[in-house]
């Protein structure tokens, strides 16, 4: 077996606050969402429709969002399971004192920057879903 991509398909309340989140706090661009009815993909939002799934992407990073609904009918394990996760999704990132300046300003649950004894830079975020994402960059 080869492994060729690892993309996180986190289980969300509402797809569209989720993707307002990541475009507003990390730069994130909708690629795609599928409407409530499942019968076709758009890329962007229309009024008039609920959405059940988003893809996002930022540089070569892509993240799925699904609503908790059809989340616990496609992926059976999660039955029972609260949203969240006891995993952190830790990125290398580039600039992190202006990025951690920046989250810390957003009031947001936000970790203080520290440098760890393996040499990075790093601090958490909670999201609004309940995930925690780590932010890291090589100390200089």
């Amino acid at each position: 077996m080869k492994i060729t991509k690892l993309t996180p398909n986190f289980e969300v309340a509402d797809i569209r606050q989720t993707v307002a989140y990541y475009e507003g706090n990390f730069g994130f661009m909708l690629v795609m969402c599928v409407p409530e009815t499942q019968d076709g993909i758009d890329q962007s939002f229309a009024a008039d429709k609920e959405y059940v799934y988003a893809m996002m992407q930022k540089d070569q990073v892509e993240v799925f969002f699904q609503r908790t609904d059809t989340f616990k009918e496609d992926v059976h394990y999660a039955a029972g399971l609260p949203i969240g996760a006891s995993v952190s999704f830790y990125m290398e990132i580039e600039g992190i004192g202006a990025f951690h300046r920046k989250m810390k300003g957003s009031n947001q649950q936000v970790t203080d920057l520290k440098t760890t004894w393996y040499g990075m830079q790093e601090f958490y975020v909670k999201n609004l879903n309940g995930y925690i994402l780590g932010f890291a960059e090589k100390a200089v």
